[in-house]
This record gives structure tokens, C-alpha cells and sequence, in this order.
């Protein structure tokens, strides 16, 4: 995905901006296992590498998430992506979009990147299988020009992966 995938972006308030200061001190002393920050010059902007844990269908394999943060971070919910080739997974488009509801509805301000990355982890370990979603090909034709999956009316009704 581009800066194109992501609507114009606003200023960080200063709180939006302390609180990822912190975090990224935290990642720097206490990075969750499996996620590598990928240091860059925009902490609006974060890319994390993200390994696949031992012993699940992803063991090994290497995939970037990139995190957008709002002008409003931590009050409203980051956008997280993969960076295509996104994973073969049920809850994950090919275009990256994530099917999780802690990154829409379930949003707490309370979370942080590291419990974000961790349900995400938790979630490509679960997975039975490699497939994508069955709606993929439909979703991903209807999210062109960089459509923003916070503009998606998500349906959460597996709990199982």
C-alpha cells in the first residue's frame, strides 16, 4: 500500500504524539516476540516485520504490517495493513486488509501497537488453513483507488480464528 491508501493525513495531536513516543521507547527496550520495528523518520507511519510463530501454518515466514496513525491516536484506532503479499488467511485480504474487530469496533484506547501486533500474531496462529477470505475477489475489486478498510462495514462473526 501507498501514502495514496491512506486519506490525507492530519497533523498528530500531542497527545497522539507523546503516546507514540512512548511506545516506541517501549519497542526499542521490550519488542513483542516475532515483531521487528522497522525504524523509519514518520511516527505517523510505522512499518513492523512480522515472523510467523513455531509450530503454526505461518512458522517462518516474514510479512510487513504498516500502521497508520490518526490525528486522534489513541482516542480512535490506527489503520493496520499488510504490505501485500499479505498472508493466505481467512480474515486477510489480498490487498492487505485485515478482518480483526480490535482495529474497528472493539478499539480500545487502551491498547497499544504491541497488543494490536500480538492479536493479529494470535490470530495468523489460529488459522486451520491458508485461504483467503471467501469474498475476497469482490472486497478487494470494490476497495480500489485506495479505500481505506476503515471505511468498511465490518461483519465480525468468526471467533474462531
Amino acid at each position: 500500500m501507498t501514502s495514496s491508501s491512506v486519506p490525507s493525513r492530519k497533523v498528530l495531536s500531542k497527545i497522539a504524539s507523546n503516546r507514540l513516543q512512548k511506545e516506541v521507547m517501549e519497542w526499542q527496550t521490550n519488542p513483542p516476540a516475532g515483531f521487528k520495528y522497522k525504524v523509519n523518520d514518520s511516527l505517523q507511519r510505522w512499518i513492523i516485520e512480522v515472523t510467523g510463530a513455531p509450530g503454526t501454518l505461518y512458522t517462518g515466514e516474514t510479512y510487513q504490517l504498516q500502521v497508520d496513525f490518526p490525528e486522534h491516536y489513541p482516542m480512535e484506532a490506527p489503520q493496520v495493513i499488510f504490505i501485500p503479499p499479505a498472508p493466505l488467511h481467512p480474515h486477510i485480504y489480498s490487498n492487505g486488509h485485515i478482518c480483526l474487530d480490535i482495529l474497528y469496533d472493539s478499539w480500545s484506547p487502551a491498547m497499544t501497537v504491541s497488543s494490536v501486533c500480538i492479536s493479529i500474531l494470535s490470530m495468523l496462529s489460529s488459522s486451520p488453513a491458508k485461504e483467503r477470505p471467501a469474498d475476497n475477489d469482490r472486497y478487494v475489486r470494490n476497495c480500489r483507488n485506495g479505500r481505506s478498510p476503515k471505511e468498511t462495514r465490518w461483519w465480525f462473526h468468526d471467533d474462531k480464528v
